[in-house]
Order: C-alpha cells, then sequence, then structure tokens
C-alpha cells in the first residue's frame, strides 16, 4: 500500500495546498472591497513551519498564515501542512482505541496533510467560522476527516440556513443519506460538555472516512473544501456593512470564550498536533486575539 499511496499523497497534498490558496486570495478580497474605513487592508503574513522527529530529523512542515487587525478580520489563520514520521506511544494508544489498527505498535509510520482556517471577525455581527480537511495515512489504513461550523456569537436564522444549505448542495450528490449524517456528526463533535451547548451553529464533519474507494472519498473530501467560500463569503458580505455596539462587542468576547475552551480541552486536531511535535503557533492559531469570561 506504501508504493500505490504516494502519488495519491502528492495529489491530496496539493488539492489542500490550492484550497489554500483559493481561500487566502479571497479573504484578502473582502479586505480590499471593506468601506468605511482609513484603515489599510489586511494582509496575511505567512512563515513557513516545521516539524522535528523525536531523533531531531525533519518531519514535514507547512505554511502557516495569519492576517491580523484587519478591515473585516480581526485574526484568521490559514494554514496547510504535509508532516510524517512515526506516532508516540500516546498517538499510537488513541488511533488504536479509535480505529482498532493491528499492527500500529510495530509499524507506526504516518503521513498527514491538511489545511485549517479558523476566522475571528472585527464586526460582532459576522460569524466567525472554522473549517478544515485532511488526509492521513499509516501502513495499516488510510482515511479522510474534515467539515466546517459556524460560530456567530449574535445569531441569525437566514445566516445559519444559507450556511447549511451550501454544505447540503455539496454533499447530496454524494448521497442523501450524507448531508444529515454529517450534521449530526457536527452537533455531536462540535458541543461543550462543561457548558451544555454547541461552540455554534453547527456544520457539518467527519472523520476516519474510508470506503475503500480513494478517488470516490478524494471527491467528497475535495467537495467539503469548495463548499466552504460559497457558504462563508455571502455572509461576510450581508454582515460586514451593519453597525454594532460595545454590548455587541461584549457578547462577542464572552462567546469567544467558549471557543477558546473548546480547542484547548476537546478538540482532537489541537491534541494531535501537540502531541506529534507540529508547531505549537501553527497549532494553536486557532485561538482567538482577545476573549473575555463572566
Amino acid at each position: 500500500m506504501t508504493d500505490e499511496f504516494e502519488g495519491r499523497k502528492a495529489k491530496a497534498a496539493g488539492w489542500f495546498r490550492q484550497l489554500r490558496d483559493d481561500i487566502v486570495a479571497a479573504f484578502e478580497g473582502l479586505e480590499d472591497s471593506q468601506t468605511g474605513t482609513d484603515a489599510a487592508p489586511g494582509r496575511f503574513e505567512v512563515t513557513q513551519t516545521k516539524r522535528q522527529s523525536d531523533d531531531g530529523s525533519d518531519a514535514g512542515g507547512g505554511l502557516m498564515g495569519v492576517m491580523r487587525g484587519g478591515r473585516v478580520f480581526e485574526k484568521v489563520g490559514v494554514n496547510v501542512s504535509v508532516v510524517h514520521g512515526t506516532l508516540g506511544e500516546r498517538a499510537q494508544a488513541a488511533m488504536m482505541a479509535r480505529k482498532g489498527l493491528p499492527g500500529m505498535a510495530d509499524d507506526p509510520r504516518f503521513w498527514a496533510s491538511g489545511i485549517s482556517l479558523v476566522a475571528h471577525m472585527q464586526n460582532p455581527h459576522v460569524p466567525a467560522v472554522h473549517m478544515n480537511t485532511r488526509m492521513f495515512w499509516t501502513p495499516h489504513a488510510w482515511w479522510f476527516g474534515g467539515g466546517s461550523d459556524l460560530n456567530p456569537c449574535i445569531e441569525y436564522d437566514e445566516d445559519t440556513a444559507h450556511f447549511h444549505a451550501e454544505q447540503k448542495s455539496r454533499l447530496d450528490p454524494h448521497g442523501a443519506d450524507l448531508y444529515p449524517r454529517l450534521k449530526a456528526w457536527a452537533d455531536e463533535y462540535f458541543f461543550i460538555p462543561h457548558r451544555g451547548r454547541a461552540r455554534g451553529v453547527g456544520g457539518i464533519f467527519l472523520d476516519d472516512h474510508c470506503t475503500g474507494d480513494w478517488d470516490k472519498d478524494f471527491a467528497l473530501i475535495q467537495d467539503i473544501g469548495r463548499a466552504f467560500l460559497p457558504a462563508f463569503v455571502p455572509l461576510v458580505e450581508r454582515r460586514r456593512v451593519q453597525d454594532w455596539t460595545d454590548a455587541d462587542k461584549d457578547t462577542q468576547l464572552v462567546h469567544r470564550g467558549l471557543y477558546a475552551e473548546y480547542n484547548l480541552v476537546y478538540d482532537r486536531g489541537t491534541k494531535f498536533g501537540l502531541e506529534t511535535g507540529h508547531d505549537a503557533n501553527a497549532v494553536l492559531m486557532s485561538l482567538p486575539p482577545m476573549a473575555k469570561w463572566v
């Protein structure tokens, strides 16, 4: 399985990079088109990230792109990575518990690539958003994962409906049962148990996705990525022109506290990134620039 997957790995990594480039261009376009401010349009600062294995050898890396203090985006990160190496004992145990892969302890090699995005907005009426898609490979199995979810601090039913409709339109060609299943999975996954509430208004989520048909599964993960910009950008364009008050900003900061709690306590990607030695700044770029707890 190792040899036949080399081309597939390159194809997946190339797609995630292209999706990253498309999103960065769209977000900088939103900055350029924002009116009513003398501030300069925001731009992404891009730095290379590196992952080192336990013995200090190169284990891949990626690009971390962060825009701070823009006209529209208060902080947004769009990262892409390609990492490889061997899974440590804790990661092996977690993989075994989740997937029951025989032979993992004997051959713990892995390869992973993906894109991860989190946007925190200036205007409290514009929702925060998260999206990621990824491919994971071991000598024993491969799979895809990802999804996106909307995190408004001030909810608008029409925004929620639009976001979900775009996800559904991209998923329906892959099976009528897929959107309801991935929506329910997102509702379960993006839930904060200690607060007894969801962190937002949901979206779609899947993990460990492998039907045995790589091309089919890759086409699905591509469509999940393609759904993001048409699902999110119209909401930004609609809400960024609304006036907001100090009370609205306070509501936003408190809601960001929920987001930070979830990502630090429960998020699987955060845990995996830190446990496998990836760049900590890239892993934690999802955290908001400011937050508040009451």
